[in-house]
């Protein structure tokens, strides 16, 4: 029994193979056309999805498309006519695309992969509560589901129970806590649905002295974790920007310009909209324990990857355990869809341990053996080194304590927004000097950006408050204090961005100003080559610890194939790559050549 799940058309675009009821494969459409949170028809990852299964799209059994556009459209118009005719340029920007493609989903996904066979349209979500359910270790628990908006829904939560979900309550649109916080991302300056993530990792670096304007006068917040936001301060339903002049009013001025520097009010605003939305994750957790009873809890949808909210969840509510989805936001609604018409669409059977998911350490990418990477390599004249098998992480474990980065290309690409130690970058979590040099030198991106730590699974609470495993990177959690240094009182009466230069631990460069970290632990049975540099850099230089942050500079996608991976590697100052058992050291390249498309050149080569 093949299925294949699509997204498209929002965010994140995503095809999933699921066969015989087994994640088969998986894989973001950006990492194939190299544009960033690319939301077009995923064609390229629906045919390397096809192809890691030896199908054509004619041997499918089911697709499943990760919502119903229908009702969608019916939101979109309803919403319009309501706030109309201040809506008109936003209507009239949107509705061609819907009427000339969106509208007719099941004609179009005919056409486009020459399938004559059924398509299923689960809600929004449901596909999310699939994918946070499904793939989990439990045969029963709760699940709970946050996002900007689907159909009409922009929250829910319910049960699951060995092949069923059951949806129980939701938030309704344009009460939103995802669009909550990318108001806030907007108008701190960053990008909305890209820029999320920056606007958690900058609120360390404030406080939260507009959290009680934001719970009085944005939103109305009750026990339970059910909300109103209070709309006129909010312009996305009719607007074509997230906030109003009203907005403006209320906290003292315009949008911060993109790229302009951040002030302290830009890291205020982080940290209140953050510790907002932790709190309403809780309250609603809270409620969900209450209403279900159920020890576990599972999390999907885009909110789901403020892995700080996380870290409180698991912390403060009263689940035993947490499992959140890898792809959380949309890439994972196809991977959700396609779950859910194996099981309750199919009604076939589950059986879960309540240990290990069904994920597959979320390595369900493309893989580049060997002999294809040595065939590049030579082909294009580029040097190298083989190593043996056995000489690789003494090898990797030697470069990372002499402070060296690398580009880290193993195995089968993740899916997900995360690397997770297969296209990451990894380095010495114990230099002072690396989070500066990687976010300047290699990533180009904001200093005050953090990076997450990748430790050996039974290590994890040697280092962090944290007992439970991390696979994909979702939790957020504090190093232990033993670990840490206390502050002169000079250094505690910094502000802002220059609290980034305080060594904080005995590995400052994953720790961040308020002395927490977003952990990666590693498992010898998911990802044995990585733990196994992992340990061996412990076993030498006595840390279980190491950098991992993923294979991408500012404003491209992580690194899909080795064409991709050479290119980072020589436009960055990364120092080695080691793809499979070829090692490249960065002094032995030749520069690359100006005004020369090499992601044209090596594909014609």
């Amino acid at each position: 029994m093949n299925i294949l799940g699509i997204s498209a058309f929002y965010h994140d675009s995503a095809a999933c193979l699921v066969q015989d009821g087994t994640i088969a494969a998986a894989a973001q459409e950006e990492r194939f056309t190299r544009k960033k949170h690319d939301f077009a028809f995923p064609i390229n990852a629906i045919s390397y999805c096809l192809k890691e299964g030896g199908l054509t799209a004619r041997d499918l059994d089911y697709i499943a498309f990760y919502d119903k556009p229908f009702i969608k459209f019916e939101r979109i118009l309803e919403t319009y006519l309501a706030y109309a005719p201040l809506g008109i340029q936003s209507f009239i920007k949107a509705t061609p695309l819907w009427i000339k493609q969106k509208l007719f989903m099941k004609d179009f996904i005919k056409k486009e992969l020459d399938y004559d066979g059924t398509i299923i349209f689960p809600e929004h979500h449901e596909s999310h509560a699939a994918s946070a359910f499904f793939p989990s270790p439990f045969q029963k628990a709760a699940f709970l589901t946050m996002d900007g908006v689907g159909e009409w829904a922009t929250s829910s939560y319910g049960m699951g129970k060995d092949n069923k979900i059951t949806l129980l309550a939701e938030t309704r649109f344009p009460h939103s806590l995802g669009l909550l916080y990318s108001a806030f991302t907007y108008y701190t300056g960053f990008k909305v649905n890209s820029g999320e993530y920056k606007v958690m990792g900058l609120a360390p670096y404030g406080v939260p002295k507009y959290r009680d304007l934001m719970l009085s006068e944005l939103m109305d917040l009750k026990e339970d974790g059910s909300f109103k936001l209070n709309m006129p301060y909010f312009d996305y339903c009719a607007g074509l920007t997230m906030t109003s002049k009203k907005f403006e009013n209320l906290f003292g001025g315009p949008p911060r310009k993109p790229e302009s520097p951040l002030t302290q009010r830009d890291m205020d605003l982080a940290r209140s909209v953050q510790d907002v939305t932790e709190e309403v994750m809780l309250r609603m957790a809270r409620h969900i324990h209450r209403e279900t009873g159920l020890k576990d809890l599972c999390l999907a949808g885009g909110v789901a990857l403020n892995c700080v909210g996380n870290g409180r969840v698991l912390r403060e509510a009263p689940f035993d355990n947490i499992w959140i989805q890898p792809a959380a936001g949309d890439a994972g609604g196809a991977l959700g869809a396609a779950l859910f018409v194996w099981y309750q669409y199919l009604e076939n059977g589950r059986t879960a341990d309540n240990n290990r998911d069904f994920q597959h350490g979320s390595y369900l990418g493309p893989h580049f053996d060997n002999s294809y990477v040595a065939q590049f390599l030579k082909r294009n004249n580029i040097p190298y080194r083989e190593l043996h098998n056995d000489e690789i992480p003494d090898t990797i474990a030697d470069l990372i304590a002499e402070e060296k980065v690398i580009g880290w290309f193993q195995g089968r690409m993740e899916f997900g927004p995360r690397a997770l130690g297969t296209r990451s970058i990894i380095g010495d979590a114990r230099s002072s000097k690396m989070q500066e040099v990687m976010n300047l030198k290699i990533k180009f991106r904001e200093s005050f950006r953090p990076f997450a730590p990748s430790v050996l699974r039974e290590r994890v609470a040697d280092f962090f408050e944290l007992d439970k495993e991390s696979p994909y990177m979702l939790l957020v959690a504090p190093v232990r204090k033993e670990l840490c240094r206390d502050m002169s009182s000079e250094e505690q009466q910094l502000f802002g961005l220059d609290k980034l230069h305080v060594v904080r631990s005995t590995v400052p460069a994953i720790t961040h100003v308020d002395y927490s970290a977003r952990i990666q632990t590693v498992d010898k049975e998911d990802n044995p080559l990585y733990y196994e540099v992992i340990r061996k850099f412990d076993e030498k230089h006595g840390c279980p610890v190491i950098i991992n942050t993923s294979f991408n500079v500012r404003g491209e996608p992580i690194v899909c194939t080795p064409e991709d991976a050479y290119l980072c590697f020589m436009r960055t100052n990364i120092d080695y790559l080691i793809m499979g058992n070829l090692l490249l050291n960065k002094k032995d390249q030749k520069p690359l050549e100006k005004d020369v498309d090499w992601r044209k050149q090596f594909e014609l080569d």
